[in-house]
């Protein structure tokens, strides 16, 4: 039978690691799964200035490992694995993922969300070949030619001043006529030259060719009009969508598929609990993630040493 952890975590960003670090010096054992890499989504951040600590500013592709590294000091393990299926048998959690079965006796579900899409044309044929998530990745590639940000948020627009370095323009398409970005970044982003703003604008297709994106096919909200915009690199940031499925009914979820938890981010099903964006009510920011991290472990914790649970309020 395989070991019986005391803790398994899923996911290695803020919320899994910093749970796993409490969890380790409680003296449970403790397993992160990861299916990528440590950090999570936090990867592509290229600066991250809202992060204590680090007054200049640090990479998510620093912060990632440096996460990781602390809580293997301390004590967890980690190990690259993509969860399939979660079940109880009684009081124990059966996961199975791609490299075999894991067995917990709490589970802390922090495996974050994946990117919205666009659900438009062409934006699966063109995925890598003009349209991507990941700025500080792929941005590099689009050196003096245009290309669009979609979305109006703090991703949409740090992404966006990003790619300023490399593109010769940088439009931001967005569906409403005010952005939803914190006030810093549209200050920053209305006085870079190279970022222009279409407004209550929508993607209607994303064509090119053999050599990838070369135009958008845009329509205005107001008027119905269709128009084109040349570019050809297309980075949508319409939000986040929750890394859920494979719970297959585990947990109450809402309407987006956001784990229901209460303050301490315990589910109604003892034992299992949920931290970071993937549950409902968050703040999605990485503070607020790494501070459900630590909750959830406090929580599950007490539930090893005390048997006690509460259903979620």
């Amino acid at each position: 039978m395989a070991e019986i952890y005391d803790m398994v975590i899923i996911g290695g960003g803020a919320a899994g690691f910093t749970a796993g670090m409490y969890a380790a010096r409680d003296r449970c054992t403790t397993l992160v799964l990861e299916r990528m890499a440590a950090g999570g989504q936090v990867l592509n951040c290229e600066h991250i200035e809202n992060y204590p600590g680090f007054p200049d500013g640090v990479a998510g592709y620093t912060l990632g490992p440096l996460l990781q590294q602390q809580a293997v000091k301390l004590g967890v393990k980690v190990q690259l694995a993509e969860v399939e299926s979660v079940r109880l048998d009684g009081t124990t959690t059966i996961l199975q993922t791609s490299t075999g079965t894991v067995q917990a006796r709490t589970l802390i579900v922090a495996c974050g969300s994946s990117f919205t899409p666009l659900d438009v044309p062409g934006e699966e044929a063109f995925m890598g070949r003009g349209v991507s998530h990941c700025a500080p990745c792929d941005g590099a590639m689009f050196m003096g030619q245009p290309v669009a940000v979609i979305g109006g948020g703090d991703a949409a627009l740090d992404e966006g001043l990003y790619l300023t370095q490399y593109a010769s323009q940088v439009t931001v398409v967005h569906r409403r006529e005010t952005l939803r970005a914190c006030q810093s970044l549209q200050e920053r982003a209305h006085a870079n030259s190279k970022m222009v703003f279409r407004w209550q604008t929508a993607v209607r297709a994303i064509e090119g060719g053999d050599s990838g994106v070369e135009r958008l096919q845009l329509e205005d909200l107001q008027t119905g009009a269709v128009s084109s915009l040349a570019v050809t690199g297309v980075f949508p940031y319409l939000g986040l969508t929750p890394n859920t499925s494979f719970l297959q009914g585990l947990v109450p979820v809402n309407a987006r598929g956001q784990i229901l938890t209460d303050l301490r981010m315990r589910t109604t099903v003892p034992g299992v609990l949920a931290a970071g964006d993937v549950r409902a009510e968050s703040a999605r920011q990485l503070i607020a993630a790494a501070g459900d991290g630590a909750t959830a472990a406090l929580a599950a914790v007490h539930y090893l040493r005390t048997g006690q649970w509460d259903s979620a309020g």
